[in-house]
């Protein structure tokens, strides 16, 4: 990448009858979100407008351009997916919040994948509804993997302090334990691995590893998971020098100091991560979707549409994903060069 290249940032607007066009005009208010970036907003300046007049905003200004490419530094860009009145009912549930969605969505991704922009930004979406409107894919996960031709992926919830990911993403409850198998756990500390160095530039990543079942099976009481499938998966990687730790009682982990002391947590199913990252930091997470062959962030918040349009809703986690994208661009870039000539190489954590 060119040194002081404007890094060009693509935002989908997510569902339109749920907080994210309100989160996006909020974060991206202040102008040193995007001092050293590029906003480009993939949706329609009506739509934008009606949410504007929702949470009475009258100060958000933004450049209307046709093309990527005509994007402005350190202005607020927005191309126009559609031009028809889109009807937005806020703090509804429906198809159309559904099919505007998909519309903003692969624009963004069109542009992503022609590399007119750099990295994604993506607001909430509801999955009820974009399936409705003919979305074939759980969730935005799995549609960029499939579009970007990414073979695994890690969900990777991320904040200041603290990283989890999961074995298992959107998936019910009743199917996790058949999913957790020693190639499914070695393949996400693997990608866990890779990120934490590529991504965040840890040199030496130190990983804690959840058990499956109460107690990680106090030694096979309570299950045989641990004894069988996670405990000889980690012993794995840590005779070939990785430092992984575990299995952990997922019960009491996330309040107990011991969280402080790792700079990843892998957990075996989504509410046993999610949980305890969101109890932690709610409202300042950001979902990243590690593993991608593109970078792609999103806040670690849904809809919400019981707040929609109230004009309370926090940009926190939304601006933290759009700074996240920038600095995960940028590192893989120092990551590269970084490879090329082991002499640059960065040894502190970051």
């Amino acid at each position: 990448m060119e040194q002081n290249k404007s890094i060009k940032v693509g935002i989908t607007l997510g569902d339109i009858n749920g907080v994210g066009i309100e989160v996006i005009l909020k974060a991206l208010s202040n102008s040193d979100v995007y001092a050293n970036s590029t906003p480009i907003i993939y949706g329609s300046s009506k739509t934008i407008s009606f949410h504007k007049k929702a949470i009475d905003d009258k100060d958000f200004k933004y450049l209307v351009i046709n093309d990527a490419k005509e994007a402005k530094p350190k202005k607020v860009n927005l191309i126009n997916v559609w031009n028809e009145d889109a009807k937005v009912v806020l703090g509804e549930k429906n198809a159309n919040g559904g099919t505007y969605a998909l519309k903003s969505l692969e624009a963004a991704t069109k542009d992503l994948m022609e590399n007119k922009i750099d990295c994604l930004v993506t607001a909430p979406i509801n999955k009820d509804c974009v399936r409705d409107a003919g979305f074939e894919f759980p969730g935005h996960t799995e549609y960029l993997a499939s579009k970007s031709d990414s073979e695994d992926v890690l969900m990777f919830m991320v904040a200041e302090t603290l990283k989890v990911g999961v074995v298992t993403g959107h998936v019910p409850l009743k199917d996790v334990a058949a999913l957790i198998t020693k190639e499914s756990i070695e393949n996400k500390l693997r990608l866990m691995l890779k990120t934490l160095r590529q991504d965040f530039l840890i040199a030496s990543p130190k990983i804690a590893v959840l058990g499956l079942n109460p107690h990680a099976g106090d030694r096979g009481t309570i299950g045989q998971e641990e004894l069988d499938i996670i405990n000889p998966t980690i012993q794995k990687l840590r005779d070939e020098g990785a430092l992984i730790y575990g299995s952990y009682s997922a019960d009491g982990f996330f309040g107990s100091s011991n969280a402080k002391n790792f700079d990843a947590i892998l957990a075996m199913y989504h509410d046993q991560g999610l949980t305890g990252f969101k109890a932690i930091s709610f409202d300042e997470g950001v979902n990243f979707t590690a593993g991608l062959k593109i970078v792609r962030t999103s806040p670690d918040h849904g809809t919400a549409y019981d707040i929609a349009g109230k004009g309370i809703a926090s940009e926190r986690s939304f601006r933290n994903a759009y700074y996240l994208a920038c600095d995960i661009f940028r590192n893989r870039e120092k990551h590269a060069i970084m490879n090329e000539n082991p002499l640059k190489k960065q040894t502190t954590k970051k």
